[in-house]
């Protein structure tokens, strides 16, 4: 329990921040879009929200130390800052031979695949053409930078988060294929249009 706690905590604290960035750039992505004669529905708007705000706990979760985590815990419950002596960059350690650290750890294993459902499904149901080819350059790309960025605080590049991650991606990307094929029209919702203007100009 406390391990969730830690990890939802920590997630917030990039989510929130992330939200605020979104909104306000929201003004200059809805003119870009009009210059291009687009439209982005209010569906597609709130998941673009929601995916920002994912992509901004993510990074909490992943980019920082592991005493960041804990010490957000400790703080949450009255402790204090625990972690002020500690340095942010330090050396990680590596392991580049599948399974090895794996032990399969129901934990590990779902924690590894379920974080990263979400990226494959939002990615694919946003943005047009997210095929099979580029959720894995996708998931390789993004976590492989995750785990290069943990060797510099103290943390592991380790190939078996690698594995799980883009499989990860790829659970999402899956889902979002059964969703589009369950509900055909449901996935049209978030992906841009064309303004009123320009139809009315390509009738013209």
């Amino acid at each position: 329990m406390a391990r969730t706690l830690a990890y939802l905590l920590t997630m917030a604290c990039g989510a929130f921040p992330a939200l605020a960035v979104f909104a306000a750039l929201a003004p200059w992505r809805r003119r870009r879009l009009r210059e291009r004669g687009l439209v982005s529905a209010l569906p597609r708007e709130g998941a673009l929200a929601l995916f920002g705000m994912f992509c901004g706990g993510m990074a909490m979760v992943t980019l920082t130390p592991r005493w960041v985590v804990w010490s957000l815990v400790d703080w949450f419950h009255g402790s204090g800052w625990n972690g002020a002596g500690d340095p942010f960059f330090q050396a990680g350690t590596v392991n580049l031979i599948p399974l090895r650290t794996l032990r399969f750890d129901p934990y590990i294993l779902a924690g590894n695949i379920i974080l990263f459902v979400p990226a494959g499904f939002a990615a694919a149901l946003i943005w047009r053409g997210f095929d099979w080819r580029r959720t894995l350059a996708a998931g390789l790309c993004a976590t492989g930078l995750i785990e290069s960025w943990q060797l510099c605080v103290g943390r592991a590049f380790d190939i078996d988060d690698i594995l799980l991650n883009t499989l990860g991606v790829f659970c999402g990307y899956g889902l979002w294929r059964l969703t589009r094929r369950l509900a055909p029209g449901f996935a049209e919702k978030f992906h841009v249009r064309m303004s009123e203007e320009s139809a009315d100009e390509c009738d013209d």
